[in-house]
């Protein structure tokens, strides 16, 4: 799964200007600390934001409580009064990244292991 922090700078940035807010506001309002609110509207994010972040601050913009996720992951935001993702979206979306990444794990087994068996192989023809 990409994530598109630059489009969740953006989307905030443009939401603050609209509402007029300053960003030690929206701080306030979303709950989420000045420092961290700075670090996700320059785009300069360093670590994983939880969704209970993205959703506070979307809420302080008067969004969708899933707004901000939408764009992190490249969906259409939703409107407000539309339902909130189930927990059961969440699951599922949490399952397929695993299965993603289980996978690619699989494939670097399998391919270490050929090479290995290669490697192998290679020691006993020339000892003979």
């Amino acid at each position: 799964m990409t994530e598109d922090w630059s489009a969740v700078a953006q989307a905030i940035n443009q939401r603050v200007k609209e509402l007029g807010l300053r960003q030690r506001e929206l701080a306030e309002r979303s709950q989420v600390s000045q420092a961290i609110v700075r670090e996700i509207q320059q785009g300069r994010i360093h670590r994983r934001r939880s969704a209970r972040t993205l959703e506070a601050l979307s809420l302080a913009l008067e969004w969708h409580p899933d707004h901000l996720m939408a764009v992190l992951e490249g969906h259409p935001p939703p409107r407000i009064g539309d339902p909130e993702a189930s927990e059961d979206d969440e699951l599922r979306t949490r399952l397929t990244v695993i299965e993603r990444r289980l996978r690619e794990i699989t494939h670097r087994l399998d391919t270490m292991n050929a090479n290995l068996a290669e490697v192998i192989g290679d020691r006993r023809d020339s000892r003979s």
